[in-house]
């Protein structure tokens, strides 16, 4: 007999993240007693299943009961199980920042917009989370090593670090470009990351950053912004 949860669980293992849109983790999203039956057994190894609701992928991670056997079973407590530097931990929190912030605040305005619109129609349906690709802000290399290079070890360190993020499926580096990756959105928990990042030190840094990138003056016949918008002329993406 087929086992449903255990080959989910397998490919998430092995491919490290699934599309939400994939059978099964509809599966795993839609249907509870499947859910509880996943839920059951990650939990009985300390896993536990990491999705969000605005974002397009899913995968596992720690559970919050195994995190000290896992990140403090050494002599020191450590950040990640991905071999990641300390440098390469904290441009992993700014890309995050610079990409997925402001995605979400794309992704709850245009739901409460297409809320609004809705409510003048009899029998309107309900509007899925918008979780296209292109409501997500692409960040140009160059800038980013302007801007955060000398606080993240130098140019040499932070590319480094940024191939080790694209080969890690965090992000993804086209043509100069840093775009999201399949595990951005999943790499933290929004809820408790989000505010400690704009109310602390580096929502100073990311604001001294979007002021410098909005004061200078642009290179001859060079355009490029810090922070892509085309994908969204609409929108902002202050944090």
């Amino acid at each position: 007999m087929h086992d449903e949860t255990a080959s989910l669980v397998t490919r998430l293992l092995a491919q490290r993240w699934l599309p939400r849109d994939d059978v099964q983790a509809r599966k795993a999203l839609l249907d509870e007693a499947f859910r509880e039956d996943l839920d059951r057994r990650l939990e009985a190894v300390g896993l536990e299943l990491r999705e969000h609701p605005y974002a397009a992928y899913i995968g596992l991670a720690v559970a919050r009961r195994s995190e000290r056997a896992v990140f403090g079973g050494s002599d020191s407590w450590i950040s990640n199980t991905m071999q990641l530097d300390r440098d390469g931990v904290a441009l992993l929190v700014v890309i995050w920042a610079l990409i997925v912030l402001p995605k979400r605040q794309r992704q709850v305005e245009r739901q409460e917009v297409e809320a609004a619109a809705s409510q003048s129609q009899m029998f309107a349906e309900e509007k899925p989370i918008p979780r296209d690709p292109t409501i997500s802000p692409v960040i140009a290399e160059r800038t980013l090593l302007a801007d955060f290079a000398e606080k993240l070890g130098g140019k040499t360190r932070v590319n480094f670090n940024l191939g080790t993020l694209n080969r890690l499926g965090f992000i993804v580096r086209r043509k100069g470009e840093v775009a999201e990756g399949p595990l951005l959105d999943l790499a933290f928990d929004y809820e408790r990351t989000a505010r400690r990042i704009l109310d602390g030190a580096l929502g100073d840094l990311l604001a001294d950053a979007a002021t410098r990138a909005a004061n200078a003056p642009a290179d001859e016949g060079d355009d490029e912004p810090l922070y892509d918008t085309e994908t969204d002329p609409e929108a902002t993406d202050d944090v």
